[in-house]
């Protein structure tokens, strides 16, 4: 498995492209900006994607669905409960003036999205939005707008809820692994026993 990580725009919202080098299957997660070098660097790399997967809707992480969606071909997929905020997407001005493409997928807690050799579990954090969702694969975690390297995500937008972000990151995150790899949708990675010693949103 290849991770790389593509970041454009005002916000500098992480997008993930990950892949199978051998059979060159891949998923974009959050693809926020940038979308014609996103298309140009798929198709340099010879990748087949197979999801384009939000993490949840806000419009730094969807505001280039529409071209990568049109240069992949790629299912889109976001959790159920935060279809209408992708639905209002085009509105805030990020994501341009142009309705984004409907989801083809809705996902919920527990779902698996397989592209190749490549085996996502959904694990469903509301809070920041009440459709967010983290992305698990062999010990990395994709936590978008939930969990940051010493932070969590903000929930004092609609649909946020801080105490159901926190609790959702004690029953859902902080569960996995110390050595677990988050890649988070702003800023550097971290781990999660970092997260569980240091960050002082996490202290009881």
């Amino acid at each position: 498995m290849k991770i790389e990580m593509l970041a454009f725009g005002q916000y500098s919202a992480n997008c993930y492209v990950v892949y199978d080098e051998a059979g060159k299957d891949a998923i974009i997660i959050d693809p926020g900006s940038g979308g014609d070098e996103i298309g140009k660097w798929v198709k340099d790399n010879g990748l087949k994607v197979k999801f384009i997967v939000l993490t949840h809707s806000h419009p730094d992480h969807i505001g280039a669905l529409r071209a990568v969606k049109e240069a992949t071909g790629a299912t889109v997929a976001i959790h159920s409960d935060d279809v209408l905020g992708l639905q209002m997407g085009h509105r805030w001005g990020q994501a341009g003036s142009m309705p984004l493409p409907a989801p083809d997928i809705l996902l919920k807690d527990g779902d698996s999205l397989d592209a190749g050799n490549l085996h996502f579990s959904v694990i469903h954090t509301p809070g920041h939005t009440q459709g967010g969702i983290c992305l698990l694969i062999d010990g990395v975690l994709f936590s978008g707008d939930t969990l940051f390297n010493s932070s969590v995500g903000r929930s004092d937008m609609p649909g946020g809820n801080g105490g159901q972000l926190i609790k959702a990151i004690f029953a859902r995150l902080l569960t996995l692994p110390d050595e677990t790899v988050v890649l988070p949708g702003h800023g550097p990675e971290t781990t999660i026993g970092a997260e569980r010693r240091s960050n002082p949103f996490l202290r009881r």
